[in-house]
């Protein structure tokens, strides 16, 4: 926590030191993920939702160079409405502290500054994984990298659901990262409640949840996911996302889109192919995703 590479504001140093149940954020849906002004709104959302549940949210991001565990509003708002902020996965963030630039942090790089911060839970949309097609594109998150080596508790609607959904539960079984369903034995698939993919561990609550975090650690592993299915109300039919994810690909493929620019290239194909739809659904799961995130925390200091 007294990391100085990284910049913790002195409130937020003051909880971790008290055991205050903290919960981190990803700044790449701020900069990366949502247009604005819906991005900002959803940012200071889901630092509303861990407020609700005792909680203290933190927004994690490189800002003009310094990796901070807790951005201000200021910063929040700059992410919201620059073009000109990088997207970071873990190997990305030592260039943007060289170059003195904003990098929004996806999964795996809020991961790395959570866990030198001390922060234990993270709440996202859905994690990256394998892409279809990583046969010949060898296209694979460094996502699931992290989770292999980076001891956070990650809180997820599952994988996007733009991805090989089967190769990435087996290369989370693979690398040995637990995944728990919250009240689901199906692995959720972002926007929609189903995969048809069966997970092998249950827990009914955040509190369960909490216990086999504690028990992982105290086995020294790292990473682990706690699933949550979207909410009943925003949550898309199957058939329909596939078939609206087979056009946006073919979209992708037209367009020659490449590397971290495609999952932002699809997530935005995706809302314009479901008029909206997956968009709202986004939003709906990551607002979920906070308070449940919240509740394992507050359990944990318990």
């Amino acid at each position: 926590m007294n990391n100085p590479t990284i910049h913790i504001p002195h409130e937020i140093q003051a909880a971790l030191l008290r055991n205050d149940p903290v919960v981190a954020l990803e700044s790449t849906v701020i900069a990366h993920g949502l247009p604005y002004p819906h991005n900002v709104e959803l940012a200071y959302a889901m630092e509303a939702e861990v407020r609700s549940q005792g909680a203290i949210p933190v927004t994690i991001g490189v800002v003009a160079g310094m990796p901070t565990v807790g951005m201000d509003a200021a910063a929040i708002e700059r992410f919201a409405q620059s073009h000109d902020v990088l997207k970071l996965s873990r190997r990305d963030i030592a260039y943007a502290v060289a170059a003195n630039r904003d990098g929004a942090t996806t999964v795996a790089a809020t991961m790395a500054l959570a866990c030198l911060a001390g922060v234990q839970v993270f709440a996202t949309g859905g994690i990256g994984g394998v892409h279809r097609g990583a046969r010949e594109s060898w296209d694979i998150s460094g996502d699931l990298t992290e989770l292999a080596r980076t001891p956070v508790f990650v809180v997820c609607a599952g994988a996007k659901s733009i991805l090989d959904l089967p190769a990435t539960l087996e290369y989370l079984e693979t690398i040995g990262v637990p995944v728990l369903g919250l009240a689901t034995s199906e692995f959720p698939a972002f926007y929609c409640r189903e995969s048809g993919l069966p997970i092998s561990a249950r827990v009914e609550t955040p509190n369960e949840a909490a216990l086999v975090w504690n028990a992982h650690r105290a086995l020294n592993g790292a990473g682990m996911l706690l699933a949550v299915p979207p909410p009943t109300e925003t949550a898309l039919d199957q058939r329909e996302v596939e078939a609206a994810i087979e056009r946006a690909l073919q979209r992708m493929q037209l367009a020659g889109i490449r590397g971290q620019a495609v999952t932002p290239f699809l997530l935005s194909a995706m809302a314009e192919e479901t008029s909206g739809e997956s968009m709202r659904a986004n939003i709906a799961l990551l607002r979920q995703n906070a308070r449940v995130a919240a509740q394992v925390a507050v359990a944990l200091t318990r």
